[in-house]
């Protein structure tokens, strides 16, 4: 195993269901946590069979900690929409998980006087909460444009709104906030933006989400970094399941985003 990467049986401390497909899922896994950075990630198994086989890819959500302070853990956002999620779904405390990270290269956080725009679609709001966390210890001041498909799968809004981000949110049912698209109120953002002002953007989302927003953020000449969504193996670069094209000096060449993302510059990513 890499050095700073441990495979722990966690134990499910408590499981959060949002509503009736997403969950949170709390582990305890102090020695994961202790060394998390926001944008790394976890690899997921649920119960003690083959079936599901492989593990899952989680952007770890929160850092738990004791009342001195001390990590004790840490959560995942999940959606159920297969076998692994739906074994994750129905956890209930005191069962365990087996729990391989913290994996990948972490966002870059900025500090003053740059400010952080966050652009989250659905589940996509995973790395955000260590992320704003981080940011706000820092003093940067945050924004997240946060989009869902209905009011009902928007979360978490009052954590981030506890922290002092600003909340900009959308539903493509226009049951909550904009109707429409998340990278709209973006797009109209970057706009009204003093070219002089400092920014860095951060997304998680749909891929297709992810390249309008880079192809945004690349109009207005604004810093972007992505954490993609791709499905893995492994986690450590052995099965080569997650590779992302990506612009090189001599033409396209393919990383794969367990090594060396999942946070990658938006404006290398070859989204065509």
């Amino acid at each position: 195993m890499p050095s700073g990467i441990f495979d722990v049986r966690a134990r499910v401390i408590a499981n959060r269901r949002l509503s009736s497909d997403y969950n949170v899922l709390a582990l305890a896994a102090p020695t994961i946590a202790a060394r998390a950075a926001p944008g790394q990630f976890v690899m997921l198994k649920a119960g003690s069979t083959y079936d599901p086989l492989l593990r899952r890819p989680f952007s770890i959500f929160e850092i738990l900690r004791d009342r001195h302070g001390t990590p004790s853990g840490l959560s995942v956002l999940s959606k159920r929409i297969g076998a692994s999620t739906r074994l994750f779904y129905d956890a209930e405390p005191g069962q365990t998980v087996a729990t391989l990270g913290p994996l990948g290269r972490p966002f870059m956080v900025v500090d003053r006087p740059t400010e952080a725009w966050m652009v989250a679609g659905g589940v996509g709001l995973a790395p955000f909460a260590t992320l704003a966390e981080t940011l706000r210890s820092h003093g940067v001041g945050c924004t997240l444009f946060y989009g869902a498909r209905r009011a009902t799968e928007l979360f978490h809004l009052d954590f981030f709104r506890a922290l002092g981000v600003d909340l900009v949110l959308s539903t493509e049912d226009g049951s909550f906030g904009e109707r429409g698209h998340v990278v709209a109120p973006l797009e109209r953002a970057l706009l009204s933006r003093s070219p002089a002002s400092r920014l860095m953007v951060y997304a998680c989302g749909p891929e297709r989400m992810l390249a309008a927003t880079a192809r945004a953020t690349a109009k207005h000449e604004r810093p972007c970094q992505v954490s993609v969504e791709r499905i893995m193996g492994c986690g450590l670069g052995g099965c080569y399941s997650c590779v992302v094209p990506m612009r090189h000096d001599h033409g396209v060449h393919h990383v794969r985003s367990c090594l060396t993302g999942p946070v990658l510059q938006a404006d290398q990513i070859v989204w065509d």
